[in-house]
């Protein structure tokens, strides 16, 4: 399956599920509200509630979110096969580091004693 064409299928279902849950909750909140046992004007507060949280507008959940997101990316980076650019930098310095000294090396066995 093409890698690009997962995540925008995971990215798409996230928004779906979102949406769902929002046209749910009004649903049931209005059910609640013709049953009397919610006011309306908690009605629309509840409904608000949740959807700042659902839309990352409440800096509590939005860090919550941001590790998830950075946790599941890792796994997902990790399933595929593909690393971040964090440990490519550090492939890097490694291998910087192993010319440098494998130049070292080779200089030193060149020079006469």
């Amino acid at each position: 399956m093409d890698r690009d064409n997962l995540l925008q299928q995971v990215l798409l279902r996230g928004l779906g599920t979102t949406s769902l849950v929002a046209d749910r909750l009004r649903h049931v909140t209005q059910d609640w509200v013709s049953s009397g046992r919610l006011d309306p004007s908690q009605a629309a507060t509840l409904v608000d509630a949740v959807l700042t949280g659902l839309r990352g507008e409440d800096p509590e959940v939005q860090k919550q979110v941001e590790r998830d997101l950075e946790r599941n990316l890792d796994h997902f980076l990790q399933d595929v096969g593909l690393a971040r650019q964090k440990e490519v930098d550090e492939l890097r310095g490694r291998i910087d580091r192993l010319e440098q000294l494998l130049r070292n090396r080779l200089d030193r066995s060149e020079v006469p004693d």
